[in-house]
């Protein structure tokens, strides 16, 4: 039987699958302005990220005082932690677990979210860390009613900002306009996939 012969007694179905080529499961494609705009998100979340950790370091006078700055031995999510902004349920909670601990932990996974995403390196990892920090910001102003801190109790700006940096992650937004090809090609991400 000849290749022609063989290739002609396959269904129509399973001669095209053999033709497709292997799908990287991690790279995506999309179009170049498809990639231009993610990349242009990516470098947008973490950006809030790095300008949180930029403002409550050094008091820069948007959301932190520079008396109140972390330089200055201000105390960034102890602040906000047994602030009137915490609300809801778990305020208790959040209330029991602001100490100077808190405050490292918050400031560096702030620095480390932040210039992971605008650089695209670590976005899997970056993403994680991202939506647990705001998830728990989430859940501190989080109640219902009438006197809710937000005014959608359901969906609020920490919940979009964690979507974006899963977006971000799962779509491989760092390989445009940032370090991902690179990071990628690393011998300790080759052998660690979760590091992308």
């Amino acid at each position: 039987m000849t290749q022609a012969t063989r290739t002609a007694t396959i269904p129509r179905s399973h001669s095209a699958e053999r033709t497709l080529p292997a799908v990287n499961e991690t790279a995506i494609v999309t179009s170049a302005i498809g990639r231009r705009v993610l990349a242009v998100l990516r470098i947008a979340a973490g950006f809030i990220f790095l300008w949180a950790f930029l403002d409550k370091t050094f008091g820069l006078g948007y959301s932190t005082l520079r008396a109140s700055a972390w330089i200055n031995g201000g105390t960034p999510s102890q602040g906000f932690l047994n602030s009137p902004a915490v609300v809801g349920p778990f305020k208790p909670f959040f209330a029991a677990i602001a100490s100077p601990t808190t405050d490292v932990l918050f400031m560096l996974g702030m620095l480390a979210v932040g210039l992971a995403v605008v650089l695209g390196i670590g976005l899997r990892v970056s993403a994680v860390a991202g939506t647990i920090i705001l998830l728990f910001m989430y859940l501190a102003e989080w109640t219902f009613g009438p006197n809710a801190a937000s005014t959608n109790p359901l969906v609020d700006y920490h919940i979009i900002y964690a979507l974006a940096l899963i977006v971000v992650a799962v779509l491989s937004a760092g390989d445009a306009w940032g370090l991902g090809r690179s990071w990628k090609r690393l011998t300790v991400v080759q052998n660690h996939r979760w590091l992308i």
